[in-house]
């Protein structure tokens, strides 16, 4: 039995039931991890004995969690006790917390097994991981080719079979993006679904803490155990969580499907647009309502995410000056140790995320700039809040393109436009799921995006479960070898 391959609820079930040990399963990954990370990249920090320490702790016990035995690996924006903690940044290189996430804590009382600390954009600034302060993760389809970002180090690892699932942080698409570039399931939960305590803030009234997984099943499950209320978040929600696997498989609902109009899909890539067809066709022919649907606000919405999400930004970052923690460079004046230390620690992306929002927060510019991308956000939520009232779901293309190779997109406006999608979601605050429907000519996956109301979860799920199946996507992941690259490669 190859451990690597089993699905996360199958290799659960089996530690659970004593018929394999979760040592087992852990230097199975371990292994693995040696063989096709020094290529992939997927890492930042490996916790091998932390997590062999754990495994064998679990299988001393006789009752189990929820999640014994399942190897799951953090975004490094997380925060995980003892444990570095960089958010891909030189100025937190050596940064290591003294207290875990709420979705950490979680995640182990359930007992799942962290491996490790994933690569990313840094501060999740970007959509490629080529960010990240340290090196670039490459996509375990092709290694020349980007995994998305910014949890492209968690997308690789769940795609490459170096972990069952992961966590990443959505801001304006780094969970939903990377998991259609690199062929996984990914989500978006509602605003305030999950707790943000110990997830580095970015931008604070977009950032939310999801899971990557293999199958729409394996991100039910880890949702339902990372999801609910905490009192440490201020934004996190008091509503009680269902158990997203409880009647998956049983979704007999007659909904009706919004779907893009052809002024929405304009200027995309021709492969993603026919693969989004078919799956409209697929939606008609299982006797759903497909209504065609058009958002003319959403051409807005990426200008709208590129004022707000930088200007908090700049707010947030604001913290690392060198005096608390993190990097300090050396200087004798304290206003120079503030310049050098920001400017030594900080990368090119960030920077200008900084400035730009700095800008459209001074005096001056912030009615022009901050005040009306706020308007334009809450035209955008009234949109899509009238769109769920004609429709129960809205699909689209998760990304505009398939994975691009490394080095492609120097300019930082065709790297933003990777966003088009998926923005639109962060804005409003709704949640949104990412599942693979299909392959490009190249072999690389793609994505579709499903959108519900706030808090719909549960059927967001159910929807997305019974077009997993249906869409029937031949996952390549079983193919790639111990370097990392596909089969059929010479």
């Amino acid at each position: 039995m190859k451990y690597i391959e089993l699905g996360l609820r199958e290799a659960v079930d089996l530690v659970r039931n004593g018929q394999v040990k979760a040592t087992e399963i852990v230097e199975s990954y371990l292994s693995h991890i040696e063989a096709v990370d020094p290529e992939i990249k997927a890492y930042l920090t490996l916790a091998a004995e932390r997590a062999l320490s754990r495994a064998r702790e679990i299988d001393a016990r006789k009752d189990k969690g929820r999640l014994a035995g399942a190897v799951v690996a953090i975004k490094d924006n997380i925060v995980t006790r003892g444990l570095r903690t960089t958010c891909g940044s030189r100025i937190l290189q050596n940064f290591v917390p003294p207290y875990d996430a709420t979705v950490v804590e979680r995640l182990e009382a359930e007992d799942a097994i962290i491996i490790g600390k994933t690569n990313m954009d840094e501060f999740a600034m970007g959509s490629s991981t080529e960010n990240s302060a340290f090196f670039p993760t490459r996509n375990p389809w092709d290694l020349e080719r980007v995994p998305g970002g910014s949890s492209g180090g968690s997308a690789a690892a769940v795609a490459g079979l170096e972990a069952m699932a992961a966590l990443g942080s959505d801001t304006g698409g780094s969970v939903r993006q990377p998991a259609a570039f690199c062929g996984i399931v990914g989500l978006k939960p509602t605003y305030g679904r999950v707790s943000r305590y110990g997830l580095v803030a970015f931008a604070s009234s977009l950032d939310q803490i999801g899971p990557l997984a293999r199958s729409v099943e394996d991100c039910a499950l880890i949702t339902s155990v990372i999801a609910g209320f905490d009192r440490r978040d201020s934004t996190c929600a008091d509503r009680p969580v269902p158990d997203y696997l409880d009647g998956l498989d049983n979704f007999q609902e007659k909904v009706r499907v919004g779907f893009l109009g052809e002024n929405s899909l304009k200027g995309i890539n021709p492969e993603v647009a026919a693969s989004y067809l078919r799956v409209g066709e697929l939606v008609a022919g299982l006797g759903f309502e497909v209504v065609r649907m058009d958002f003319p606000s959403w051409e807005v919405a990426l200008p709208c995410y590129y004022i707000i999400a930088p200007s908090e930004a700049s707010s947030n970052l604001a913290r690392y000056d060198g005096v608390r923690y993190g990097l300090r460079a050396e200087a004798v004046e304290l206003a120079d140790m503030y310049v050098r230390t920001r400017t030594q620690g900080f990368g090119s992306e960030v920077k200008r995320r900084i400035l730009l929002g700095t800008f459209a927060l001074s005096s001056g510019y912030y009615d022009a700039y901050y005040a009306r991308a706020a308007r334009a956000r809450q035209a955008i939520t009234a949109e899509l809040q009238v769109a769920f009232r004609r429709v129960d779901f809205i699909l689209t293309p998760t990304t505009p393109e398939p994975a691009f190779k490394l080095g492609e997109k120097q300019d930082p406006i065709a790297m933003y436009l990777q966003d088009y999608f998926t923005v639109a979601a962060s804005l409003a605050g709704v949640p949104g799921i990412s599942i693979p429907c299909g392959l490009a000519r190249d072999g690389l996956p793609l994505g579709l995006q499903v959108l519900s109301e706030p808090f719909a979860e549960n059927r967001l799920f159910k929807f997305a479960f019974l077009l997993e199946n249906n869409i029937k996507f031949k996952n390549n992941m079983y193919g790639i070898n111990t370097r990392g690259r596909r089969k059929n490669e010479n």
